[in-house]
């Protein structure tokens, strides 16, 4: 069976694992080494069922524990070209653990099958990425969006179970602290994608049969867990579909106290 378990979602740090109960991969490592290894143990998966560390994009709250952990592990990283030069110019890659630059034919690893898709972020060349596992279940991660394009909208259609970014609620975030270069920033379409636009996303996606949706990267200033909640629920009821019913909608805890997914 099928195991995943976002260990950790957020502006502060990102990681998820996907797999199964003896090999999976990880998508990100935004926490340290040890944060990421103390949350495995804590949801009863191996370290040593790791195999890999896909990664999305190069900014801190994805990477900070990568050249630490791939190291201690001795496990593989993959990316996107641009991503990895990014890596690379960071002094992330120190020739400890191998690395796979990722073309969009993707890859077959540690037992499943990991394709890319082009995001748009700013970034060096951001992807997400649609997973399909030994026994044929199909999961998608598509956070860091600065619009829903029809790129992303074509890989992840039909997942069965998808973690899709709502980042921000754009009133709170107009009416908020940040400055407003950065509130630019987020905004635009190499920023986050906000509650509204995943609520719109996600009524697609549950026509199309996906049947669980984790809501992902929720800023800790700009959004609460509710509210991203309550924006996507609203869409969802307006098209007739009902929770628990027709799918179930999670928001990935910032930090994992435990949980797994098993499907």
């Amino acid at each position: 069976m099928a195991r995943f378990c976002p260990l950790f979602s957020g502006s502060s740090g990102n990681s998820y694992y996907i797999g199964s109960a003896t090999e999976g991969i990880l998508m990100d490592a935004g926490r340290s080494a040890k944060q990421i290894s103390e949350k495995l143990d804590l949801c009863g998966i191996p370290r040593e069922a790791v195999r890999g560390i896909f990664v999305t994009h190069e900014h801190t709250d994805h990477v900070q524990g990568l050249r630490v952990l791939a190291g201690r592990l001795k496990v593989p990283v993959f990316a996107s070209a641009g991503t990895m030069q990014a890596l690379d110019q960071m002094g992330i890659l120190n020739g400890k653990f191998p690395v796979q630059v990722l073309d969009e034919q993707g890859t077959d690893f540690a037992g499943m099958r990991i394709r890319p898709f082009h995001t748009s972020h700013d970034c060096a060349e951001g992807y997400g990425y649609c997973v399909e596992t030994a026994d044929d279940h199909r999961v998608a991660f598509a956070t860091d969006l600065g619009y829903y394009s029809d790129e992303v909208q074509e890989h992840i259609t039909g997942s069965e179970l998808i973690v899709l970014e709502s980042n921000h609620d754009i009133g709170m975030l107009q009416n908020g602290p940040y400055p407003y270069p950065l509130k630019r920033r987020i905004l635009s379409d190499r920023g986050h994608l906000s509650n509204a636009a995943c609520s719109e996303a996600v009524t697609g996606l549950v026509r199309s049969g996906t049947a669980r949706i984790f809501l992902a990267h929720l800023s800790k200033e700009n959004n609460t867990p509710d509210l991203a909640r309550a924006t996507s629920l609203c869409a969802l009821s307006q098209m007739g579909a009902e929770q628990g019913r027709d799918f179930l909608l999670e928001v990935a805890p910032r930090e994992n106290p435990g949980k797994v997914t098993v499907f």
